[in-house]
């Protein structure tokens, strides 16, 4: 499988893609199990599964990679990667996009934060300024046509919230004009300004929502007619993985047994027992 031609004839079919985001090579499996067809590794998720902290630049290229290696192992989907701004220089940025490519991922975001950054949900984002975030995405772009094309690159800008949705815009159209495979613009809240960059840039467009969140969570099928061709859920899987080992914990605390849960043939099934003893057994 050539996860990048993968994620070519998806996003091909001009249809809006939903895509869960995985912490692990656990949760990767049971996106695929549930049916996806489009994984993404979050460095949001993946700093607090890992390091039980904040994204923040605390987690590192090599870390990162790590995780993603092993979800891209796991799986046959097609992984999107998060990349944050390419953890340092041109240089740096086109080391990124070659190791991820060899890791397995079908595509890499890279974004125009400042170093160290912050997580785009977050208030205080900044951003370099046009000529740096330029120099970012044409080195993400040289190491894909090294690579002959077998990574997609996502060009992603956080302009909105500290320069406004025109700045914003002015950078999501660059990047598309300088080839990015796909685009996404975050920080960019009203309906009206998410349906201008949706006309106003024809690549694929990927939104990413989070639950629990003070913005309004538009659903899929407002997003199909705005013209998203994919939505990222960046925290579902771990909200849901947090929410369930609290109440655990607290059943546990409490001198209680814990009952919501799977039964233990089924939890062997998921993480591969009965497929280790058929082969064990040819």
């Amino acid at each position: 499988m050539n996860p990048a031609r993968t994620l070519r004839d998806i996003l091909a079919r001009k249809q809006l893609c939903v895509v869960p985001t995985a912490h692990d090579a656990l949760s990767a499996h049971l996106i695929e199990e549930a049916g996806f067809e489009v994984a993404f590794v979050g460095g949001y998720a993946v700093s607090a599964a890992q390091l039980a902290m904040p994204d923040m630049s605390l987690l590192s290229y090599g870390e990162l990679l790590q995780t993603g290696r092993t979800i891209c192992e796991r799986i046959r989907l097609p992984v999107i990667g998060d990349a944050d701004t390419g953890f340092g220089n041109e240089m740096n940025v086109r080391r990124t996009v070659d190791g991820f490519a060899r890791a397995g991922f079908a595509a890499v975001m890279i974004e125009d934060q400042v170093y160290p950054k912050r997580c785009g949900f977050l208030s205080g984002v900044e951003v370099v300024d046009r000529d740096e975030t330029c120099r970012r995405i044409r080195a993400a772009l040289a190491a894909r046509d090294e690579l002959d094309g077998d990574i997609l690159i996502v060009g992603r800008t956080d302009a909105a919230a500290p320069l406004g949705i025109d700045e914003a815009i002015w950078r999501a159209k660059a990047y598309e004009d300088m080839g990015c495979d796909i685009v996404y613009l975050e920080g960019a809240h009203t309906q009206q300004d998410l349906a201008r960059f949706c006309r106003e840039v024809s690549v694929p467009k990927l939104y990413v929502g989070g639950e629990g969140r003070a913005e309004p969570t538009l659903t899929h099928a407002q997003l199909r007619d705005l013209g998203y061709d994919l939505v990222v859920w960046a925290l579902t899987l771990l909200n849901v993985s947090v929410k369930a080992m609290q109440g655990a914990l607290a059943t546990l605390k409490d001198d209680r047994v814990v009952t919501d849960i799977v039964p233990f043939e089924e939890l062997s099934r998921v993480v591969g027992v009965n497929a280790y003893l058929d082969k064990m057994r040819e």
